[in-house]
């Protein structure tokens, strides 16, 4: 499963989730950002290679609706609820990503 992991400036919580989930044989990840002022901003090639996308928050799916409103109609996406409170690799940010993520790779 290829899982695109968004956020808005790509500086944290998608980088974070992608280290997370990088060597794990289940998936693919990359991350992205809604901002125009993010590492890696999101595109339209990103979003067609993802299978699952996960936004930490609900402002990043509505951002995507009005940015890509033909491409995400097709696609999965899921909010994971993290708040912009942690930085890169933090040890409760890694906790939380892990425990909204796993269900979501269930069979």
């Amino acid at each position: 499963m290829k899982i695109l992991f968004l956020c808005s400036r790509n500086q944290w919580r998608s980088p974070t989730a992608e280290k997370v989930y990088q060597n794990d044989p289940r998936v693919e990840v990359r991350s992205a950002g809604t901002s125009a002022s993010a590492r890696c901003r999101v595109s339209e090639k990103l979003l067609r290679w993802a299978d699952l996308v996960l936004v930490m928050e609900h402002e990043h799916k509505r951002r995507l609706r009005e940015m890509f409103p033909e491409i995400v109609r097709d696609l999965r996406i899921e909010v994971l609820d993290i708040p912009d409170d942690y930085p890169f690799m933090d040890a409760e940010l890694m906790r939380l990503i892990r425990e909204r993520v796993e269900p979501l790779l269930e069979p």
